[in-house]
């Protein structure tokens, strides 16, 4: 199974969260308290985070961290690529530094990239804002639908 780690999922809900807020400078705490998320946690995603390029961070009393750019400019994939480096499902991909005992035998290599291409295309195209935007009702009823009633008491097969 093709699953990515918590802290990649972590990091997803720290920067959807970030970009409700707008531009505003948020602290590690009240990311924290805002995802959930536990407070060392939160600053090593924001490390990373940083680092990448995809959060900002200021210093001081009124200090904190924001997203770097709109949220309709930061990718699932640089959001990955950020905390778990590559996209890539095998090793055996064009331009990784791992290298396969059997390549030059494989009747398999170059043909990974298809499909890395397109997850890393999939990826790409979905924005955090996408990302952050909540389904629009969650799977309950809109306002004005009418929702038959079960009459209460035994309940018959």
């Amino acid at each position: 199974m093709f699953r990515l780690n918590r802290l990649t999922d972590y990091g997803v809900v720290l920067m959807s969260q970030m970009s409700l807020r707008g531009g505003e400078l948020r602290s590690a705490q009240q990311i924290s308290d805002d995802t959930a998320v536990p407070l060392p946690t939160v600053a090593k995603l924001l490390n990373l985070l940083s680092k990448a390029g995809l959060v900002t961070s200021q210093r001081g009393a009124a200090g904190g961290y924001a997203l770097s750019r709109s949220p309709e400019e930061i990718s699932v994939a640089q959001i990955i690529q950020a905390l778990e480096g590559p996209i890539a499902l095998t090793a055996c991909v064009t331009g990784a530094s791992d290298s396969c005992d059997v390549e030059s035998l494989c009747p398999m290599r170059g043909n990974w990239d298809k499909v890395n291409t397109a997850i890393q295309d999939a990826l790409t195209s979905v924005s955090l804002a996408e990302m952050s935007a909540f389904p629009e009702n969650f799977g309950l009823p809109t306002a004005g639908t009418k929702v038959p009633l079960r009459p209460r008491g035994k309940i018959e097969n």
